[in-house]
């Protein structure tokens, strides 16, 4: 069986970038997570909020996307990353 022990193809990686990345890049990151599973999304902000703005978290729930696991992170944790 040749090839039956194939890596899995990598996913492609997609950073989205905002200032507080509590509403709008947590969404987006969201939606494009949920449409296609074969990315690897990560949002991230120049200056994080405390938390994810609870109106986005709800606005998501109503068409069908859980993005409550979500929290505000640091763009600068992801330099040198690979996107």
């Amino acid at each position: 069986m040749r090839g039956a022990l194939a890596a899995a193809p990598e996913k492609v990686r997609v950073l989205i970038l905002c200032t507080g990345n509590s509403a709008r890049s947590q969404m987006s990151a969201g939606f494009l997570q949920s449409w296609d599973t074969g990315l690897a999304v990560f949002s991230a902000g120049t200056n994080p909020s405390a938390r994810v703005n609870p109106f986005g978290i709800q606005a998501m729930l109503d068409v069908g996307v859980d993005a409550s696991n979500g929290y505000p992170k640091r763009a600068d944790q992801f330099v040198g990353q690979p996107f």
